[in-house]
């Protein structure tokens, strides 16, 4: 079938516009970045690229757990690392999207916008010719005397929008709709805008703090077990402050559940004052721009080696818990210094010492000694395996400060001498005449430091963007129209007038109908003189 181009042809001799390919490609570009269609698709993007952030360990969060995945998965860790698959919120890839999306919202709700302001201050439109064609109709007899000004006052009161033209009221409401629908998009923006700022400008660090005056930490990056900057963040821009652990209190339910835990802590602050804090869980402790959160809590073992030389080192180690209900530590306390011949000065490569093992805030009476029967100390011991040899410290590779390394202990480096369980205050001697006393213990917690520049926003966005989500979801946009026709078409002296109604809801409205049916008995009523007190009462 062949089809007439119905355009003006263009006059004999006239040039023919050129258009600029490169203009026309980036206004299509644009047109379709821009549409919503785009933006619903960029969303889902951005929700499915996050994934990986959820399931694989992250550099910024868990240093050691991807050190871990690389041990694990020595073949899949490379090519995941390569395409940023532990960083994934820093990645070219998620902030390509993250950008798109952005510029495409913006691009939706700025038109949408302007023609909504618009809209809020137009009038509402005339009526249409013929009423009865309009979803809902419906006319009724009035005095004599009856005019619009009557019609105008019942419908303000119920908050319409009107606007009268001789005979005719016009009405409209329901913009709730598409201020509600705005309100939620531009929300997103302001969520968008709000970890933006967080990512650029906050940091976090994670810190395990022992207490005791000695184990003192300061807010610098090279205290922090694990911490990660914004791109816009120097060390230097760091509050400076120092937090000593004093004392923690924990209470736990009969079935070992945890019920309160609070931490008190000596704090040199920002301003240079000194002061004692107290915080928990859900309390963190506000230090400047900083919130210092509490994750948990554990106990350091305190370990006292004395070598075959008689010379004596103590050490308090954090020993990790493993998540169960009893508390159960595992770490390892290291000796490197150990074993120095006085007279020399030397110390062989072969005689270094570490004791790994668990630590029992309630151990059982009897063997197996795997796992603590209550978190707090009702009979506290250590479960220790002793090695000699050499620790590998001096190799240059990095490891863990609370585990030992098993490479020197597979390539027979580091042998195992004994194995022991010391109740508090035992000693244990081991071949070589050197001993190990379980001294006591420390609490420690773990701290999670942070700030958090975009909260505020993020929170006031998400306010607004429930607030417009119900909007959007409840408001609708409807209209009615009344026209006031005088007997015999002419002024109204005798005889009863007649109200002709009608009424378009712009958006599916199951009970519009029920709406428009009051609306016309309340004018009716209004127009006999009655309205006013079933206003009243309604």
């Amino acid at each position: 079938m062949t089809t007439v181009d119905e355009r003006p042809a263009a006059p004999a001799g006239a040039p023919r516009r050129r258009v600029n390919p490169v203009l026309a490609l980036l206004r299509n570009s644009w047109r379709q970045l821009t549409s919503m269609r785009t933006a619903l698709i960029l969303l889902f993007l951005l929700a499915v690229a996050a994934i990986p952030g959820s399931v694989l360990p992250q550099r910024g969060v868990n240093p050691e757990k991807v050190n871990q995945y690389f041990v694990d998965h020595p073949d899949l860790a490379p090519q995941l690392d390569r395409i940023g698959a532990f960083e994934v919120f820093g990645s070219i890839w998620f902030s390509a999207i993250y950008l798109l999306l952005f510029t495409s919202l913006v691009g939706c709700i700025l038109p949408r916008m302007r023609d909504h302001l618009r809209a809020l201050r137009s009038r509402p439109p005339a009526a249409p010719k013929r009423l009865d064609r309009l979803p809902q109709h419906a006319v009724l007899e009035s005095p004599a005397a009856a005019d619009a000004q009557a019609i105008v006052a019942v419908l303000r009161r119920r908050r319409w929008r009107v606007e009268v033209r001789g005979n005719e009221v016009s009405a409209e409401k329901g913009y709730l709709k598409e201020t509600g629908n705005l309100l939620f998009h531009t929300s997103l923006i302001a969520v968008l805008l709000g970890v933006a700022l967080g990512s650029w400008y906050g940091w976090h660090g994670n810190r395990l703090l022992v207490a005791g005056a000695e184990n003192a930490f300061c807010n610098t990056r090279q205290q922090y077990s694990e911490a990660s900057l914004g791109p816009r963040v120097d060390s230097a821009d760091l509050p400076p402050f120092c937090l000593t652990l004093d004392d923690f209190h924990a209470k736990f339910l009969p079935s070992g559940q945890p019920a309160s835990f609070r931490a008190t802590v000596s704090v040199d602050d920002t301003d240079g004052s000194k002061r004692t804090a107290d915080f928990s869980v859900n309390s963190p402790l506000r230090l400047g721009s900083a919130n210092v959160y509490l994750l948990g809590h554990g106990y350091a073992p305190i370990l006292k080696y004395t070598d075959k030389y008689g010379r004596s080192q103590t050490s308090t180690v954090p020993f990790l818990t493993t998540g169960d209900v009893g508390l159960t530590g595992e770490g390892v306390a290291a000796f490197p210094d150990a074993n120095v011949d006085p007279k020399t000065g030397k110390r062989a490569a072969d005689q270094q010492v570490a004791f790994d093992g668990l630590y029992l805030p309630t151990a059982p009476d009897t063997a197996p000694f795997v796992a603590s029967q209550y978190p707090t100390e009702r009979n506290p011991a250590v479960v220790l395996v002793a090695y000699r040899g050499n620790l590998g410290l001096d190799a240059g590779i990095p490891g863990s400060v609370y585990k030992l390394d098993q490479r020197q202990v597979d390539n027979g480096k580091l042998k195992q001498v004994g194995d022991k369980k010391l109740g508090m205050g035992e000693k244990w001697t081991l071949d070589d005449g050197s001993t190990l006393e379980f001294v006591g213990t420390k609490p420690y917690v773990t701290l999670s430091v942070r700030y958090a520049p975009g909260q505020a926003l993020l929170l006031g966005a998400c306010v607004v963007l429930l607030a417009g989500l119900m909007g959007s979801l409840f408001g609708r946009r409807r209209r009615v129209w009344f026209r006031v026709t005088p007997p015999d078409g002419g002024s109204p002296t005798s005889g009863s007038s007649l109200v002709e109604a009608g009424g378009l809801p712009r958006t599916d409205h199951p009970g519009f109908a029920d709406e428009f049916a009051q609306l016309v008995a309340a004018v009716g009523a209004d127009e006999r003189g009655d309205g006013l007190a079933r206003e009243g009462v309604e």
